[in-house]
């Protein structure tokens, strides 16, 4: 049997191994919450905003202004960088690579940037509250999973990428709401993303995973294995 992983199904990996096994190994899959359309919204919004910046050769503002952007621009000079993008995007599609036993790892990501001859992810994030000191530390994967993916598919990357925080501030008289934004820069690692990958699948392709013994999963312990 070959698997086919992603961010978000790594995630379920690190907060239950049990989970994991249980849903891609089809025996049992989570119950999902109502999932707010808002952050969907945002994401579809803020793609066209730096899009419209691209296509006129410009950085948006929050990036123009910032230092650590001097000398990049936005990736998608021309209509085969654009459909490349956009097939990156999609979340059926995105980066995509096999290991030797058609194991797949895939990504969607949001932007990219180029700094001479490398690539740099860029990711938005749309948060309800201010930024606590460990926010950024939750997208680490992520981020070093799409470098990873870069890498494998031919192109040079830096080794880090930005997140870039959406927080809403104020509504004003007119309806408008105003956010504030705030960039984080992280180191990446794309051997720890093979690392995390590798790892996934021999855990998959063996027994399945205990119930916790300590903070116990609201939902792995009512499915025998």
């Amino acid at each position: 049997m070959a698997y086919k992983l992603s961010p978000s199904s790594l995630g379920l990996m690190k907060d239950c191994p049990r989970c994991f096994w249980l849903e891609k190994n089809d025996k049992w899959k989570r119950p999902e919450g109502i999932f707010p359309s808002l952050p969907s919204g945002m994401d579809r919004v803020l793609k066209k905003h730096f899009d419209n910046f691209r296509d006129k050769g410009k950085l948006p503002p929050e990036l123009a202004e910032n230092p650590e952007f001097s000398g990049m621009k936005l990736f998608g000079d021309d209509e085969g960088e654009k459909e490349l993008l956009e097939k990156w995007r999609n979340n059926r599609k995105g980066m995509q690579i096999k290991d030797e036993e058609s194991n797949i790892l895939m990504g969607a990501l949001d932007n990219l940037l180029v700094k001479g001859n490398k690539l740099v992810v860029l990711d938005y994030k749309t948060r309800g509250y201010a930024l606590k000191e460990d926010t950024h530390e939750h997208y680490q994967d992520q981020l070093d999973i799409y470098n990873y993916l870069l890498r494998e598919l031919g192109f040079e990357t830096e080794d880090y990428g930005f997140l870039i925080f959406y927080i809403p501030k104020e509504v004003l008289e007119t309806g408008e709401v105003i956010f504030d934004t705030k960039i984080v820069k992280m180191n990446t690692n794309p051997e720890r993303a093979k690392e995390i990958f590798v790892n996934a699948i021999k855990m998959l392709k063996g027994p399945c995973p205990e119930t916790h013994k300590e903070d116990a999963c609201e939902w792995c312990f009512l499915v025998e294995d």
